[in-house]
């Protein structure tokens, strides 16, 4: 398993793939096989059956996941793409904008 550099909570730009260029939030990680669910993006058509907690059934839209090779990290100064590197800022390991050297 490798060390992934986005969190649940990141705001995300797909790079590659049919949502080229869309933007959302992580709403999930999935470690072990390197995807994640991003708000809004790679939406899928799934049919439920009737249960407590969705009575009526029937097709539902829903998120499907998606390679985290696909996925860049969204400044939140610029506003652009940018990689993700560590440092030791007061004694602690935090994770940097490759771009704006800023705190993420």
């Amino acid at each position: 398993m490798i060390k992934l550099k986005i969190k649940s909570g990141d705001t995300v730009r797909v790079i590659a793939g049919d949502h080229k260029g869309s933007e959302g939030k992580i709403l999930k990680v999935d470690r072990e096989k390197n995807k994640a669910i991003v708000e809004g993006i790679n939406m899928v058509s799934k049919h439920e059956k009737p249960s407590a907690k969705n009575p009526q059934g029937g097709i539902v839209e829903k998120e499907a996941p998606i390679h985290i090779s696909n996925l860049a990290l969204i400044d939140p100064k610029s506003s652009e793409a940018t990689k993700v590197g560590y440092e030791e800022r007061d004694g602690k390991k935090v994770r940097i904008s490759k771009k704006s050297k800023e705190v993420i």
